[in-house]
């Protein structure tokens, strides 16, 4: 189905230039991406600068007003009798991409989004970075200005197609001749010629280029998230206005803290005396200040400390996650007789012995482990 041109402009079919200009401007206005960075304000912005391109251009426009849309992909070019099937037939005899023809595609197209992918530190996601990235994408080419002609002439009409786009021809069937459409093969469907082509492009109107970007990756974003750059991506064919640049983020492995959303987990190694007679800890957080983690007196393996607030920022939101502190005790392995001594001291007065652990009594027990050490 064709598009309505005139209504994604809000305009009725009668509008002269200067009202479809005057919509425009109102309508960009509202969804240029410096105003509008949400993806479907991008879209709404491509719609619409698609949209006065067609209805200003009057070839194009009088293909609209005809019931066609003249930015719609022509169809592919004509089978051989050889590979002629029975899809191709139906859509001669009964309608179809085969049996009727959708006019000249336009040469300026809009462009494709791009994707690329960059690493950060924990500590840039921590508290976000500008970050230097290259891109290799279609950009406008700088000899003709996207025209695709290298003295800036106009197009001419296709002489092989007549400016339709599209060519017809009789295909041989079992049910008999049948005629089919196909894309122009001289013009590429485009209904028209570039006479000299620019000798930097082609006449494609675009060239790779590699550029240097800056992205600023914001604080609190999360591995695996992408951030968008309206109209960095591919500038479409004959200068066609640009897609979107996607820049995926990934994060990488830190030597102290793990990240779950927008918490982080460490572990922590303590001496069997301070966690029996509680102590201090301190270590660098993500924004390189000291936080001190305290252990309770009584502290059992396994047990987990909570920091509220000292884990990842929220993106673009108030507020933090938590730090949680894993404690594993150090039993040690090697001692003096001294040492020995005193232990098997501190073991008589405690009065505890070894015992098999009975589900039922597992609460009881650690509870009476916990109650003895925090006397």
């Amino acid at each position: 189905m064709a598009r309505d041109y005139y209504g994604i402009l809000g305009v009725d079919q009668e509008a002269t230039e200067a009202e479809i200009k005057r919509a425009y401007r109102k309508l960009a206005r509202q969804y240029h991406p410096d105003v509008n960075d949400t993806e479907e304000g991008a879209e709404k912005f491509r719609e619409i600068s698609l949209a006065q391109e067609v209805l200003l251009d009057p070839s194009k426009r009088a293909i609209v007003d005809r019931g066609g849309d003249p930015m719609e992909q022509a169809g592919m070019g004509g089978a051989s009798a050889g590979n002629f099937g029975f899809g191709d037939i139906f859509e001669a005899f009964f309608g179809g991409s085969g049996g009727a023809s959708r006019g000249p595609r336009s040469r300026v197209q809009p462009g494709s989004d791009a994707l690329l992918r960059t690493s950060i530190t924990l500590e840039e996601a921590y508290a976000g970075v500008k970050k230097d990235v290259t891109v290799d994408t279609a950009v406008v080419c700088d000899s003709c200005q996207g025209s695709g002609s290298e003295s800036g002439s106009k197009p001419v009409t296709c002489d092989h197609c007549g400016g339709a786009g599209q060519i017809q021809q009789v295909q041989q069937s079992f049910l008999g001749n049948v005629m089919t459409t196909g894309s122009c093969p001289k013009c590429s469907g485009f209904g028209e010629l570039i006479p000299d082509p620019c000798n930097h492009c082609g006449g494609q109107g675009r060239v790779r280029s590699r550029r240097d970007i800056t992205v600023s990756v914001p604080a609190g974003i999360g591995d695996g998230m992408r951030i968008r750059l309206a109209g960095q991506g591919e500038v479409g064919h004959g200068g066609g206005p640009a897609g979107d640049l996607y820049v995926e983020v990934s994060t990488e492995k830190h030597p102290v803290f793990e990240r779950d959303g927008i918490d982080l987990h460490m572990r922590i190694g303590v001496p069997m005396m301070d966690a029996a007679l509680g102590t201090e800890i301190t270590v660098d957080n993500l924004a390189g200040e000291p936080t001190t983690v305290t252990i309770p007196a009584g502290t059992q393996p396994g047990e987990e400390l909570l920091m509220r607030g000292e884990g990842m920022p929220r993106l673009r939101a108030d507020g933090a996650g938590d730090l949680i502190a894993h404690v594993g005790v150090i039993i040690p392995t090697e001692l003096s007789s001294k040492q020995r001594s005193a232990l098997e001291d501190l073991r008589a007065s405690l009065g505890e012995e070894a015992f098999v652990e009975r589900e039922d009594e597992k609460t009881n027990f650690f509870g009476r482990i916990r109650d003895r050490f925090r006397r």
